[in-house]
């Protein structure tokens, strides 16, 4: 068990003996991300001081690409935590569960489609689903959205029509992938997935008698938004150094391979973690590399990245994180080959 499942059991400890004028204090107190936050914020405080060998070229690129990443991710992750504190206070808690259609295999799909309404990338979408299942959504429903919303939302369509432009077979492949892998990641844990595999949320979800709708708002916003934000540093970290370590003649070493490009686009795009927004933009860029490597990168690097895998680990546990990732990664290879080799 790690360090983040004992403080969660720590705190459902907690929970029990508290009395009800700590509410508060159990509710919100959260002391890892505030420590990866404040720790990570002394650094790039430092860093940007001008000391020593953080100066360095390498070093300096690598703060670079992180500070990007982070702050390019950052107003989407204060999207999704907005709606997820909303969500939470002011909307009913049957409103999601009449919407949709109560057969789970039948609300995937829909879910999947709904995921258009979100412009946001994938940072937004991870608070969103989690407070969708803590307020009755069938966890499948609920990861349908969570993969199809950075994916095929208006902003990403959009860009990618614009970072390809005079082809608008690209812009179709890449919606009816990212639909098809939402849907079939949907189905696939309605089938084999299992609730012991997500760890509980230790907050109170929905409007609770005695207290205000604001309240209920700013405490579902504080603790979505600090949880999120330590683990989506700690992701941007990661891509930082693997921007900085990989060189680019790498790149040009598996271009020359169909089944070779396709699986170095596939892995590009999940250590890269560019936002959704702009992965198009970089897709558009690798010239050197097939049609269809490029769609497989676009497919997988919304659903997929290493930003994402943290805040999945950091919101429904590192059990889930690694096995959805996994599924999720090669399910999204699959069709990309698929629809780019049928419509590219």
């Amino acid at each position: 068990m790690n360090k983040t499942d004992e403080l969660v059991g720590v705190a459902e400890e907690v929970a029990l003996v508290a009395p009800a004028g700590h509410q508060e204090r159990r509710v919100t107190g959260r002391p890892l991300p505030v420590v990866i936050v404040t720790t990570v914020g002394s650094v790039a405080v430092l860093s940007l001081t001008g000391v020593g060998w953080l100066n360095q070229p390498a070093v300096a690129a690598w703060r670079t690409v992180c500070l990007a990443i982070t702050l390019q991710a950052l107003p989407f992750l204060l999207l999704g935590t907005v709606l997820s504190g909303a969500i939470n206070a002011f909307v009913p808690a049957d409103l999601f569960t009449r919407i949709l259609p109560r057969r789970p295999a039948l609300a995937v799909p829909v879910a999947g489609v709904a995921g258009v309404v979100l412009p946001g990338c994938e940072c937004a979408s991870v608070p969103v689903a989690n407070s969708l299942i803590r307020r009755g959504v069938t966890p499948s429903a609920a990861f349908a959205f969570l993969l199809s919303a950075p994916a095929i939302n208006p902003i990403v369509l959009t860009a990618t029509a614009v970072a390809f432009p005079g082809n608008p077979a690209m812009v179709a492949a890449r919606l009816l992938a990212s639909l098809v892998t939402a849907a079939a990641m949907g189905w696939l844990w309605l089938w084999l997935g299992r609730e012991e595999w997500l760890r509980p949320s230790v907050r109170h979800t929905g409007h609770r008698s005695g207290h205000s709708r604001r309240r209920e708002f700013r405490l579902g916003f504080q603790h979505d938004f600090l949880h999120a934000g330590g683990f989506l540093v700690l992701g941007a970290m990661a891509a930082a150094t693997f921007n900085v370590a990989v060189p680019r003649s790498v790149l040009d070493t598996f271009s020359g391979s169909p089944l070779l490009s396709v699986l170095f686009l596939a892995a590009l795009a999940v250590l890269l973690a560019v936002c959704s927004e702009a992965d198009a933009f970089v897709a558009a860029s690798l010239t050197g590399f097939s049609p269809t490597a490029r769609l497989v990168f676009m497919v997988v690097g919304p659903m997929v990245d290493l930003k994402l895998i943290a805040l999945q680990a950091g919101t429904f546990g590192r059990s889930f994180a690694v096995r959805f990732s996994t599924a999720t990664t090669l399910v999204a290879v699959a069709a990309g080959v698929l629809i780019g080799g049928a419509l590219l």
